[in-house]
């Protein structure tokens, strides 16, 4: 059964940071597009940043500039670095995996950003 699992996520101070892990199971982890995205509540649930199975990144306007997503493909795990947290940042977290017609996605983790 194919597995993304997330964690990472809390409460931070606005200008703080956080590093968000998925790991993966269950599938040919470097064939796959990660993906990382968030949903406020209320509003869509958007892209944030994505990785490619050989290493191509594109960020959302958003979090340019401030995140990295980066992959270990011998540990299964996309991450995501957040940097200068903003309190407009705060939403749920999820990371998805993509490949042909194929897609998952995790749980989500929060990520609160508040004084």
């Amino acid at each position: 059964q194919v597995q993304l699992v997330e964690s990472g996520g809390g409460l931070v101070q606005p200008g703080g940071s956080l590093r968000l892990p998925c790991i993966t199971s269950e599938i040919t982890f470097r064939r796959y597009t990660m993906g990382w995205y968030r949903q406020i509540p209320g509003k869509q649930r958007e892209l944030v940043a994505f990785i490619t199975g050989d290493g191509f990144t594109n960020y959302a306007d958003s979090m340019k500039g401030r995140s990295t997503i980066s992959r270990d493909n011998a540990k299964n795990t996309v991450y995501l670095q957040m940097n200068s947290l903003k309190p407009e940042d705060t939403a749920v977290y999820y990371c998805k995996a993509s490949w042909a017609s194929m897609g998952y996605w995790g749980q989500g983790t929060q990520v609160t950003v508040s004084s």
